[in-house]
């Protein structure tokens, strides 16, 4: 018998249609199995899809699970903040009027509500461990010669999910790198990371505050993510743990651009509250129906 699930498709960080990241995200998951779960995140082919389930810890709102077409992650950024926008939009209630706890693979996440239009979850406590100097040269031949090890050596950081993230010279720098594919496998493999993060940071004038880039190894190929959450959130982890090295303003919050290399639009606001780091941005439904299953 073919039941009917609801199911939307999001852009998440922007405000304008095809200018995000997008994210399929099925509302009504109780009752579907792993392996079907993992068969439709396969079929829509996107970074991650989401499935929302009834929570097992009291606490929390709902469950997620999030799936990209190779497997399950137990944390992700823009599938936390695109399902909540996909939630809210149902007319979902959380239990607290200004915040909606999601309850993952890394634990409860904390969601703010609190600014009108614009979701933010509360990034998750991170690990942060240097890469191995004997790795550089395989980095630099990953990644490039403008590479900024002397001023923030590469590092892992491990949220659930793990990012080397590599400090480049220059806005440029970032923008035009092209990474090559069978020594970044190599390199990530030995990192044992899950994707690479390249940062920058803007001048003054700039239209944000730092430039990111995030690449992945997937089934061979290079895939360049248009705007990623958690990159962000180790982002901002790092940048916290060695004390804002361009501005100690930054402690109070910034702005990060992503997706311009690949004519996306995606814009991620990240703010300190009581010294944790939150990180927001706008969400915009593309699909709203059924999934016949």
């Amino acid at each position: 018998m073919t039941e009917l699930r609801r199911f939307k498709q999001v852009d998440v960080f922007t405000d304008t249609p095809l200018c995000g990241n997008p994210l399929a995200v099925v509302i009504d998951a109780d009752g579907l199995s792993e392996p079907q779960m993992q068969a439709i995140a396969r079929w829509t082919n996107l970074s991650e899809t989401t499935f929302v389930l009834p929570p097992t810890d009291p606490g929390a709102d709902y469950q997620l699970r999030i799936f990209s077409p190779g497997g399950e992650l137990p944390f992700a950024g823009h599938p936390t903040l695109g399902t909540a926008h996909a939630m809210l939009e149902t007319g979902f209630r959380p239990k607290n009027a200004d915040r909606l706890i999601q309850q993952c693979g890394v634990g409860n996440v904390a969601i703010s509500l609190a600014r009108k239009g614009w979701l933010a979850f509360h990034a998750p406590a991170a690990e942060i461990v240097a890469v191995n100097e004997s790795y550089y040269p395989l980095l630099a031949q990953a990644v490039g010669k403008s590479t900024a090890f002397g001023f923030c050596p590469p590092v892992v950081v491990d949220m659930g999910i793990r990012w080397l993230l590599v400090r480049v010279d220059s806005v440029e720098a970032c923008l035009t790198a092209m990474p090559d594919r069978d020594s970044l496998a190599s390199l990530l493999t030995r990192c044992e990371a899950n994707g690479l993060t390249l940062y920058s940071r803007h001048r003054p004038t700039g239209p944000a505050d730092y430039e990111i880039r995030a690449f992945v190894v997937e089934n061979g190929q290079l895939v360049e993510d248009p705007v990623t959450g958690s990159a962000n959130a180790c982002l901002a982890r790092l940048l916290q743990a060695q004390g804002f090295p361009d501005d100690p303003v930054f402690a109070g919050s910034y702005q990060v651009r992503q997706g311009t290399a690949l004519k996306r639009h995606g814009r991620i606001s990240l703010e300190f509250i009581n010294g944790e780091p939150w990180i927001g941005g706008q969400s915009v439904t593309l699909i709203d129906g059924h999934l016949h299953l």
